[in-house]
C-alpha cells in the first residue's frame, strides 16, 4: 500500500499574541501551569496530572473498537429510531424536544440574557464523508444563525480548527472555540462584552504545537495502508476519521494510533461520532470553553444569564455536564438515536436546529 490511501487535511494558521479575558473568579484556580493572558494578567492551566502509557494490546483494542461502534451510530434503516429503541415513556420524557417544550424554555429566559453555544459539525451541518465539505447545507441556517447573534451573543464550539470552522460560517459577529475550545476568538466589538471593544483572544496550550505537529506526521505515515482513514490538523489536536474506513479494518486503525500516541504521555485518545481525536492532557474541553465564555461576557456565576448550549457530539457532554451541574441553562442533544446524555431537551438532526433558532429570533422580534 502506498501513502495515497491516507487523506490529509491540515489547518495551520500564524500564532499571534495570546490574550485571554482577565479572571477574578474561581474558575481558573484548580488550573496551574500553561499560561495565557489578557489585559496584563496570566491564567494558568495545568499539565500535572499523571498520565498513564497507553495500552495497545489486543484486549484494550478490542475494547476500543466497541467503543468506536458505541459513538458511531450507524445511519442505515436497521438503527431503530428513538420511539423503537426505548419507547416514548422513557429516553423522550427524558429529553423531551426543545421544539414541543419551546414555550418552557422561554419561560425560563424571562428576565435573563439568552447565551448561545452553538457546536458546529451534525449541529449546524449534516454529518459528511469528507470533512472538508462540512458546509452548511442551506443559506437559511447561516440566516437563522446570523439573526441569533443580532439578539443574543453567539458562539460556535467545534473539535475542528478555529480558522476552519470560521471559513465554513463567516460570520464576523460571532464567538469561535476551536479544537474544543483550546482556541477562542471573540469579535472585535461585541455589545454584551464586558471587555469593550478588545478582541477576545485565548490560546490554552500553544506549548503543545511542535508535539501535535509530530504526531500528526507521525500518523500519516502509520495508517498509510488503511484505505480511507482521513488524519485531519485541527492545531491543538489531530483528528483521525475512519467514516469511509471498513469497519473490519478499524481494530489496526485504533491499534496504529495508539502505537503512535503511546510514546506521548502528555496526549490523550478519545472519540466521537467515527473519529479518534488526540488532544493534550490539559484540564480544557468544551465546558470550560462555556464557562470562560461567560466569564468574558461578564455573566459569572450571575442569574441573570440563560446559557443554551446546541451539540450533537460526545465532547458536547463536557458543556452539558456544566449546565447541569449549575442549574443555568440548557442542554439541547442533536440526535436521532437514544444515548446517555446530561442535555435536558433534544432535537433530531440540524434542520429542527433552524427551526428552534427562527423561533428564539421570532420571540425576541415580538419583544421589542
Amino acid at each position: 500500500m502506498t501513502k495515497q490511501n491516507v487523506v490529509v487535511s491540515d489547518c495551520t494558521s500564524p500564532i499571534g499574541k495570546v490574550r485571554l479575558a482577565a479572571s477574578n473568579s474561581g474558575l481558573f484556580s484548580p488550573i496551574p501551569e500553561t499560561l495565557a493572558s489578557l489585559d496584563g494578567r496570566l491564567i494558568a492551566i495545568s499539565k500535572k496530572k499523571p498520565i498513564k502509557r497507553l495500552e495497545t494490546g489486543g484486549a484494550r483494542v478490542n475494547a476500543w473498537v466497541d467503543s468506536m461502534r458505541d459513538s458511531s451510530p450507524t445511519r442505515t434503516k436497521s438503527t431503530p429510531s428513538l420511539p423503537e429503541r426505548e419507547g416514548k415513556s422513557s429516553w423522550i420524557l427524558r429529553h423531551p424536544s426543545a421544539l414541543e417544550n419551546f414555550e418552557q424554555i422561554i419561560s425560563a429566559s424571562k428576565g435573563k440574557q439568552i447565551v448561545m453555544f452553538l457546536d458546529y459539525d451534525g449541529t449546524l451541518s449534516p454529518i459528511v464523508e469528507d470533512p472538508d465539505q462540512a458546509f452548511m447545507s442551506m443559506e437559511q441556517m447561516r440566516e437563522a444563525v446570523r439573526d441569533v447573534a443580532r439578539y443574543f451573543p453567539t458562539a460556535i464550539v467545534s473539535g475542528r480548527c478555529r480558522d476552519k470552522v470560521y471559513n465554513f460560517v463567516r460570520l464576523e459577529e460571532l464567538f469561535y472555540a476551536g479544537s474544543h475550545g483550546m482556541d477562542i476568538k471573540g469579535p472585535s466589538k461585541h455589545p454584551k462584552s464586558d471587555k469593550g471593544n478588545q478582541e477576545l483572544i485565548f490560546e490554552a496550550a500553544s506549548e503543545f504545537l511542535t508535539m501535535i505537529d509530530e504526531v500528526y506526521k507521525a500518523l500519516i505515515n502509520e495508517i498509510s495502508s488503511i484505505p480511507g482513514a482521513k488524519v485531519e490538523n485541527n492545531k491543538f489536536c489531530l483528528a483521525v476519521h475512519f467514516r469511509c474506513v471498513d469497519e473490519k479494518r478499524w481494530a489496526a486503525l485504533a491499534k496504529q494510533v495508539r502505537v503512535v500516541i503511546s510514546v506521548y504521555p502528555k496526549l490523550k485518545l478519545t472519540q466521537g461520532r467515527k473519529v479518534l481525536e488526540i488532544r493534550p492532557t490539559v484540564k480544557w474541553d468544551k465546558g470550560k470553553a462555556l464557562e470562560f465564555l461567560l466569564e468574558s461576557l461578564g455573566y459569572a456565576n450571575s442569574n441573570d444569564v440563560l446559557p443554551i448550549y446546541i451539540g450533537d457530539d460526545q465532547t458536547d457532554e463536557d458543556a452539558f455536564k456544566v449546565l447541569r451541574h449549575n442549574g443555568k441553562g440548557f442542554g439541547i442533544l442533536v440526535s436521532r438515536v437514544a444515548k446517555e446524555t446530561n442535555a435536558s431537551y433534544s432535537l433530531q438532526e440540524p434542520s429542527e436546529v433552524k427551526e428552534f433558532l427562527r423561533l428564539l429570533v421570532e420571540h425576541e422580534r415580538g419583544l421589542q
